[in-house]
């Protein structure tokens, strides 16, 4: 697990990074921090450690889909709020309060979808990566064929990302 973690959160960390290096006006107007970025990209899936997911030896008591906010949960008690808003909102394309009620997920009500850029770039380069088939990029077909089972609204916010980020 921890292999498969830290494998994963680099290959998001470097293509977040990759993204700012396309941008550096935001660097410059201050609107994303590069460290910040890399810390939040390499802390975006602890989460993963409390719940149960047997093809990447994730052996918790909880679901996959709590991974975000319980991961929050364990940032925010190691001081790292900033970080947390990131874990809790990567999921996807982000969660909108109305789908948590609306598919009754097993998650708090509230809205996770990404606010900052930061958390955008963040939440977009994870989709390019799977922890299940480490090493291997997502193809955009894939990547769209993905958000699109979620729906209308999870896929325009896959195409804002990409307006944004790609």
């Amino acid at each position: 697990m921890r292999y498969i973690l830290l494998t994963h959160s680099r290959q998001v960390a470097d293509r977040a990074l990759q993204v700012l290096d396309r941008h550096p006006e935001w660097e410059e107007q201050g609107l994303a921090d590069r460290r910040f970025v890399e810390e939040a990209a390499m802390l975006h899936d602890i989460g993963i450690i409390f719940c149960d997911a047997p093809k990447i030896h994730c052996h918790g008591s909880h679901k996959y889909i709590e991974h975000g906010y319980l991961g929050a949960e364990l940032l925010r008690r190691e001081g790292f709020p900033k970080h947390a808003l990131v874990a809790e909102r990567h999921t996807g394309t982000g969660i909108t309060i109305e789908q948590v009620e609306r598919e009754e997920l097993p998650i708090p009500e509230r809205d996770y979808c990404p606010q900052s850029l930061e958390e955008k770039i963040i939440c977009y380069a994870d989709k390019f990566y799977s922890k299940s088939h480490l090493g291997e990029e997502v193809s955009l077909d894939k990547i769209k064929y993905n958000i699109w089972k979620y729906g209308h609204e999870a896929f325009v916010r896959w195409q804002e990302l990409v307006a944004l980020c790609g």
